[in-house]
C-alpha cells in the first residue's frame, strides 16, 4: 500500500469516526431533552402539549403507554380494541375501595365519567368540595390507579410527582397520601377564577378543535382545573388548566364518552 492510498484511508477513518460522535451526541441531547420532561410542568415536553393542534400520543405520553391501561402509565391515547367498558357503578365500586385504603374520611367520590378506553373518577374533599385527585379505571382488570397529567403534575396537595418534595417524604398520592399534610404547604387560591381558566380553554379550543366548546363550569383542584369538553352540547373529551399560568393541558387518554354519574 503506497502512502498516499495510507493517507487517504486514515482521513476517511477518522471523519467516519467524527461523523458518529456528533450523530451520537446529537441522540444524546434529543433524548435529554425529552426524557423525563414529563414530571415537571413548563418541561419541552408539557410545552407540546399545551400547542394548539398538537398533544396526540405521538407528541405527549404515548411513548410511555402500554397501550392497555395497566398500570400508571398506560392507555395514553391508545384505543382498546374489543373491551367491554364499565358501568358507572362498576367504575364507583372499584375506585371507592382506593379511595378507602387511603383512611382520610374527608375524601368522597363526586363523579364517575365512563369512557371506552376507561373510566374516569373525580374525588373531592367533603370539607371544601375542593377536588382532591383523579382516578382511571382498567376496562379490563378493573385497576385503580392515579390519572396522569394535571392530576400528577400540577396538583399542589395530593399530586404524586411533586407533593413529596413540597409536604414531606411519603405524602405524594403514589405513596399513600397523608391526610394531616400541612395545608400552608399549599396556596389558599389560584391566581385564575374558574372563568379565565374556562376562557384560556376555549381559546386552546378555537384553534385545536374547531367547532367544541367547554362546559359551563370548571372543576378546581389544588393547582389546576379540569373542564369538560363539548361538541353540539355532548361531551366529547377533557382538559386541565393550570390554575396560576393557564397552560391547557388536553386529555389525549380516554377515548369515546360514554355515560356519566354525579354522587
Amino acid at each position: 500500500m503506497n502512502k498516499a492510498l495510507r493517507i487517504t484511508l486514515i482521513v476517511l477513518g477518522v471523519l467516519v469516526i467524527a461523523a458518529g460522535l456528533v450523530f451520537g451526541g446529537a441522540m444524546i441531547g434529543r433524548w435529554a431533552g425529552f426524557g423525563f420532561g414529563w414530571m415537571h410542568p413548563g418541561t419541552r415536553m408539557m410545552d407540546y402539549q399545551s400547542r394548539p393542534g398538537r398533544g396526540g400520543s405521538e407528541d405527549g405520553y404515548g411513548m410511555m403507554g402500554n397501550g392497555r391501561g395497566y398500570g400508571m402509565m398506560g392507555a395514553y391515547g391508545n384505543h382498546q380494541a374489543n373491551v367491554t367498558p364499565l358501568t358507572t357503578d362498576q367504575a364507583y365500586q372499584a375506585a371507592g375501595k382506593y379511595v378507602a385504603a387511603l383512611n382520610n374520611l374527608d375524601l368522597k367520590i363526586a363523579e364517575v365519567m365512563v369512557f371506552d378506553n376507561n373510566a374516569y373518577v373525580r374525588v373531592v374533599e367533603k370539607s371544601t368540595g375542593t377536588g382532591a385527585f383523579e382516578l382511571l379505571v382498567d376496562p379490563v382488570s378493573q385497576a385503580v390507579y392515579p390519572e396522569h397529567g394535571p392530576n400528577m403534575m400540577w396538583n399542589l396537595k395530593y399530586g404524586g410527582m411533586n407533593a413529596g418534595q413540597r409536604m414531606g417524604a411519603g405524602r405524594g398520592m403514589m405513596s399513600n397520601y397523608a391526610p394531616d399534610a400541612t395545608p400552608a404547604a399549599v396556596p389558599s387560591k389560584m391566581t385564575l377564577s374558574s372563568a379565565q381558566a374556562l376562557q384560556a380553554a376555549q381559546k386552546y379550543l378555537d384553534t385545536a378543535m374547531p367547532g367544541t366548546r367547554t362546559a359551563t363550569d370548571a372543576d378546581p383542584f389544588y393547582g389546576y382545573y379540569t373542564i369538560d369538553i363539548l361538541r353540539d352540547g355532548k361531551t366529547v373529551g377533557m382538559l386541565g388548566v393550570h390554575g396560576f399560568s393557564g397552560q391547557v393541558f388536553l386529555h389525549t387518554w380516554h377515548g369515546t364518552f360514554i355515560e356519566a354519574q354525579d354522587y
